[in-house]
């Protein structure tokens, strides 16, 4: 059987299409400088030899069959001839395989290779089929047997199927010519004879042809595969993506990257037919995978390296061959370190106020909630002290904000000193302050330190040669006896300081039966807050959104207010919460949803309308029903609401959290991450193809005059949204020299009492019309 060599397998080719014949197969081949005709020619290289070897055998029989009768000249010159031309085309076919294979060989037409056959044919047939009608009847017969067994020869040609029609085409013309003139010579059965073995080597050289064809083809395709792979693999690892992996049934190392060997800083030998998890530092984890045998990914560990601890992550599958045997794992891994040190860094900067290095107000709460979990499973005491600093406007207003930010970074460095390891201290925003105890179990030490706070922070202050003096005021609560829950501690927390405040200053409160009227107070605003909706006492106010390189109008942002019969106007940071406590943000969204869009339906196509939507409500799995219920009553297109988001909704089971996220980006509604970078890291999530936009919280803008820190850090997150492809927008946008700032950096919509306050609809439809006037006039 006609099995190709190795360097034909490695030759790439393209697959034929369904139904399509091996002869336009092969003529296709041929007609192109394709690497299935490359293989054509290295075998047809390969196989010159025998086929001039049987041209030149041939011969000599030739020659001896009819030495009595022909002259020893012509015979001699003509096998010459046939040997000659041969040993030449055999010559020409391996320079053939050298100088028109692979992509830069030049194109060899298929006349060439038809045309080489044929001259070889006529060659060999001359002198037999010239000579034939003066043979004897017993030298005719020996030169028809002779004729008929070289056209078996063609078998050398079987890789170029043209070639193999042209010879035997060639051959069965001159013999049937032969027997022709040798009618009445040649016996009967002897002509019988010399066809039946013409036609058998016809047939039987072109389903040889076939076969070898089809061999050639497959074991091409097989060497592309293999080709391909080792090249992606080879390519994967040059390029330093990750390192390659395998082990046999025992865990043994039978293959590792180049790469991975460097990282270890251990020579191949000491790594191959070792235990993977032993090199890799031991994992038991990674035993425990291998041990399943079951596919796994993303596992990363640490790992000790000459170049200190590094992060790495892997994957495997298992090897199983072809009777179900289980033969160890192959994967891939990756160096991870620098990928974590970037998440750990936005992180850290996540939850990080960037004036004082403290935790942020997000990150105060969560250390709040784990202190108060802590307590109620041991049955201990935590504590919050709210802190406000006593005089501190007249500082700004004085001196300037440098001076400040610098005595609010003093304040952060001696509430750090006398906290120490009782607790932790984080900065809620402006002026204020929070101290977080996981241990109160003794109040008298909680009251110690209130006062050693008080006194700390009221010594005067030296900053650049001007001295400062301001003071605090404290508020405390102690969980979970004065609250369960990280709103109502803080709540509390609040009320106590908003007594020591109202006290004098200077001092601390703790929350008390004497503050029960406030709870009460706070009753009160339940009840009436869950008859507000039926009695209209809720309105939306829109703030403008503007373009930041054309200043132009693009959109308003939806804030809820409510107008209380008793108490007036009161501020949504006073209700929302309240409403999230006892169920009605539901009720409450849902209706600020149908009046935004009643307010979009209103106003032209180019002008959007945003709302922020309350972590309560995110995770109803009706809300995208109900966004949809209200764009179709006001005939408004998704793309012009938008819902904004707080990095909380990430907090616990996020999954139905996502899933009403991407079922509301199917209605084509927007969805914004609001207060980006002080909250909790979501950073994992942006890649969820969730939101569209990025919400630049204004402490970052306000501050990023003076704090070069915060101008670094928004020039992160715009580089981060847009890798991903969002848009972004600066909150808290309220001088000009702010907007340019805005702008330079990359923010795509600016936002802030610099273009507006929140409008009633009447003032804001005002505006829309004049837009519009404006544009009809242009």
């Amino acid at each position: 059987m006609y099995e190709a060599p190795d360097r034909y397998k490695r030759m790439t080719s393209a697959r034929l299409p369904d139904g399509e014949s091996l002869a336009f197969a092969s003529g296709k081949a041929d007609s192109e400088n394709s690497p299935l005709r490359d293989a054509q020619l290295l075998a047809r290289a390969d196989l010159a030899p025998f086929f001039a070897a049987a041209n030149i055998v041939a011969a000599v029989m030739i020659i001896t069959g009819l030495s009595a009768e022909v002259p020893i000249v012509w015979l001699g010159g003509w096998a010459a001839a046939v040997a000659l031309v041969n040993l030449l085309a055999m010559q020409m076919a391996r320079m053939q395989a050298i100088t028109h294979v692979g992509r830069s060989g030049r194109r060899l037409p298929d006349w060439i290779l038809v045309g080489d056959i044929v001259l070889r044919a006529l060659l060999w047939l001359s002198l037999p089929v010239y000579l034939f009608p003066t043979l004897s009847p017993g030298s005719q017969l020996i030169a028809a047997s002779v004729t008929a067994g070289v056209g078996i020869a063609s078998l050398g040609l079987v890789v170029v199927l043209p070639c193999v029609v042209a010879w035997m085409a060639c051959f069965t013309g001159g013999l049937c010519a032969a027997l022709l003139i040798g009618r009445n010579s040649i016996p009967f059965e002897n002509m019988l004879s010399i066809l039946f073995t013409l036609g058998v080597a016809i047939f039987g050289v072109l389903a040889v042809a076939r076969w070898a064809f089809t061999q050639l083809k497959t074991n091409a395709d097989i060497g592309s595969q293999s080709e391909s792979s080792a090249l992606l693999l080879q390519e994967y690892e040059q390029r330093g993506v990750g390192w390659l992996w395998q082990v046999d049934s025992e865990n043994r190392v039978t293959y590792i990257s180049s790469r991975m060997i460097a990282l270890l800083g251990r020579p191949a030998s000491q790594l191959l037919g070792h235990s993977l998890p032993s090199l890799l530092g031991g994992s038991a984890e990674l035993g425990t995978k291998l041990l399943d045998k079951q596919p796994f990914a993303n596992l990363e560990m640490e790992l000790e390296t000459p170049r200190g601890p590094r992060w790495i992550s892997i994957a495997g599958d298992p090897i199983i061959d072809t009777a179900g045997r289980f033969e160890g794992f192959r994967g891939v891994g990756s160096d991870v370190t620098e990928i974590r040190q970037t998440q750990e860094r936005l992180t850290h900067l996540a939850n990080m106020d960037v004036l004082s290095g403290l935790p942020n107000r997000g990150r105060v709460r969560q250390l709040l909630g784990e202190a108060l979990r802590e307590a109620a499973a041991g049955n201990g005491t935590c504590a919050i002290l709210f802190l406000d600093l006593d005089g501190f406007k007249p500082v700004n207003d004085t001196f300037g904000h440098p001076k400040g930010d610098a005595v609010l970074r003093a304040v952060a460095k001696r509430l750090v000193r006398e906290v120490a390891a009782f607790g932790h201290v984080g900065r809620m925003g402006g002026d204020e302050f929070a101290v977080v105890i996981p241990d109160a179990q003794s109040r008298k030490k909680v009251e110690q330190l209130a006062q050693r706070i008080i006194d700390s922070i009221k010594e005067p202050y030296d900053i650049d040669g001007t001295t400062i003096s301001i003071g605090v005021s404290i508020g405390c609560a102690f969980g979970p006896i004065d609250g369960a829950t990280v709103d109502d501690l803080i709540l509390k927390a609040d009320l106590a300081l908003y007594e020591a405040k109202g006290a004098g200053r200077g001092i601390a409160r703790y929350f008390s039966n004497e503050l029960q009227s406030e709870k009460e107070d706070r009753v009160r605003l339940e009840q009436d807050l869950r008859s507000a909706l039926g009695a209209k006492q809720f309105h939306l106010v829109f703030q403008p959104l503007v373009a930041a390189k054309t200043q132009k109008l693009v959109g308003f942002e939806a804030l809820i207010r409510w107008n209380h019969p008793k108490r007036g106007l009161v501020p949504p940071i006073a209700f929302i919460p309240v409403a999230e406590e006892i169920g009605l943000m539901p009720e409450i969204g849902a209706w600020v949803i149908e009046e935004a869009c009643r307010a979009a339906a209103s106003w032209p196509d180019s002008v959007s309308v945003s709302l922020n939507v309350s972590p309560k409500q995110i995770v109803l799995p009706n809300l995208p029903n109900l966004v949809s219920e209200a764009l179709g009553r006001h005939r408004v297109q998704g793309n012009r609401i938008e819902l904004e988001v707080t990095e909380g909704i990430f907090l616990g089971d996020n999954g139905p959290t996502l899933d009403v996220l991407k079922r509301l980006r199917a209605l084509g509604v927007g969805i914004a991450l609001d207060d980006f970078g002080t909250g909790y890291s979501s950073i994992g999530y942006l890649n969820k193809a969730i939101f569209h936009k990025l919400k630049i919280d204004g402490s970052f803008v306000r501050e990023a005059g003076t704090r070069p820190e915060n101008v670094a850090i928004i020039q992160s997150i715009v580089q981060l949204a847009k890798s991903f492809r969002m848009s972004i927008t600066a909150e808290g946008v309220e001088t000009a020299e702010d907007f340019e700032r805005m702008r330079e950096l990359g923010c795509d919509t600016i936002q802030g009492y610099l273009f507006g306050r929140p409008l009633s609809y009447a003032k804001a439809n005002e505006m829309v019309v004049g837009l519009a006037n404006k544009r009809l006039a242009s």
